[in-house]
């Protein structure tokens, strides 16, 4: 074979922009992973204390407007209205990644996309497998789909200071359109009903949105508060419209991410060219709101569980749901992923950057493990709220999350000590000769 022919999925060195892109993300991440954690667990503290009967008339208080179909509980404005804040962001993310990111080209979308749908089959058919003799089990399938971004990316920027920065891009890369099916399969397979009139202006609306931010993109370059004034109603009127149509809220968070511009017009004045673009001021605003407040109320709200002491906590362990969530997301999301991944680089010569190794994928396999947020959304939907099912499977979420990341920090501080003492040996080796041996003994010395 000729290897110079060959194509590779990992560049080595990435440009310097998208790599402190990248940076800056993971550190917002890691605060936004801290939260959740914190938050999750205030809930399952405060519902199984002598007082959690505050806590679920809290999660169903209802406020809203009933005749626009919009009084709902505080726990459902937080899975409906908050959760949307977080996936405009993945709609951004995913438009900046095709269109001047590692998707843009087929060579380089091909690999991720294809290890995160195989994350996504492997774990629904292990489930599938596993809960096949319990009726009514079955409808939970998409639970173990779906990766939680900020808590996967937090716990890798936290052990992985060493670790090849084009792992921390594959594994954003993926959970970003491993959400991108989720949500999909939620619009899909989870909408009982479908009101098409309100769809039909929702969608009129995202499209106005979009319309309104391309055409005006330089005058909102100049002035980012008249975009606010402008694009922010618009929005929510979509949001509106879309939650009245039947079709989870949360789709038009991701539509309406997707219109965002995100590189400049060509033969925009200097003044725009200088300034950031619409889609870089939504993120810098967008994603510490996101982080900081509408996933962890969510987590809050949807991780409050009564497990009923060790008794229920017991039963909750030997349910057939709980086997089958967590060997989908602990087994599943690593196997689906690495397996897809072997299977897409032997039959297409692309190939992993020599500094990688299969072990590094495993780990990132554990990682996309860690469902989380959109596990426990899906679960909300899968199953009657206050239903035996509803609370095992959020306890089953919640158990194997924490099992994936553990194992995956295990896993990945082994292998982040390990490129940390040759980036020591190759500094020694800079400092005593004046030239940087960088990875001199080829992929073989990593291990």
């Amino acid at each position: 074979m000729d290897t110079s022919s060959t194509r590779r999925f990992f560049p080595r060195y990435g440009s310097f922009a998208e790599a402190r892109r990248m940076a800056a993300i993971l550190r917002k991440e890691t605060v936004g992973g801290i939260l959740l954690v914190v938050a999750a667990l205030v809930a399952i503290i405060w519902a199984n204390s002598p007082v959690a009967e505050s806590y679920f008339a809290l999660r169903d208080l209802e406020l809203g407007y009933e005749p626009w179909h919009l009084r709902l509980s505080l726990g459902a404005w937080a899975a409906d209205g908050l959760l949307a804040i977080f996936f405009f962001l993945v709609g951004l993310e995913l438009k900046r990644e095709f269109v001047a990111g590692d998707l843009r080209s087929v060579r380089t979308a091909i690999v991720p996309i294809a290890a995160a749908a195989g994350g996504v089959v492997v774990p629904a058919l292990i489930y599938a497998a596993l809960v096949s003799s319990t009726p009514g089990l079955q409808h939970g399938w998409a639970i173990p789909t779906a990766t939680d971004i900020a808590f996967a990316v937090a716990v890798l920027a936290i052990i992985g200071s060493h670790l090849p920065s084009a792992l921390r891009i594959f594994l954003l890369t993926l959970a970003v359109v491993d959400d991108l099916l989720a949500i999909t399969i939620i619009a899909i397979f989870y909408t009982d009903a479908v009101d098409f009139l309100p769809l039909a202006l929702a969608l009129a609306v995202i499209a106005l949105y979009g319309l309104v931010a391309q055409r005006y993109r330089e005058s909102f370059g100049l002035r980012p508060f008249a975009a606010w004034l402008v694009l922010l109603p618009i929005g929510a009127v979509a949001w509106a419209l879309m939650h009245a149509s039947g079709i989870h809220a949360t789709i038009a968070g991701v539509l309406l991410g997707f219109t965002i511009p995100v590189l400049h017009r060509a033969g925009a004045s200097e003044a725009v060219r200088a300034r950031a673009g619409l889609a870089e001021e939504f993120e810098h605003r967008f994603r510490p709101l996101s982080a900081g407040f509408a996933v962890p109320v969510f987590a809050f709200f949807s991780a409050g569980v009564a497990l009923g002491g060790w008794d229920g906590v017991r039963a909750a362990v030997a349910h057939p749901l709980t086997l089958g969530i967590a060997a989908a997301l602990v087994l599943g999301k690593p196997l689906g992923i690495v397996t897809t991944t072997w299977l897409v680089t032997t039959f297409t010569r692309t190939r992993l950057d020599p500094a990688l190794r299969w072990v590094d994928l495993i780990g990132v396999g554990l990682l996309a493990g860690i469902g989380f947020t959109v596990s426990l959304l899906v679960a909300e939907l899968s199953f009657e709220t206050g239903s035996a099912e509803h609370d095992t499977a959020k306890v089953a979420i919640l158990g194997a999350s924490v099992i994936a990341a553990v194992l995956a920090t295990i896993l990945l501080s082994v292998r982040n000590g390990r490129y940390r003492r040759i980036e020591a040996r190759d500094q020694r080796d800079a400092d005593r000769d004046g030239v940087p041996d960088v990875y001199q003994d080829g992929p073989e010395d990593i291990g």
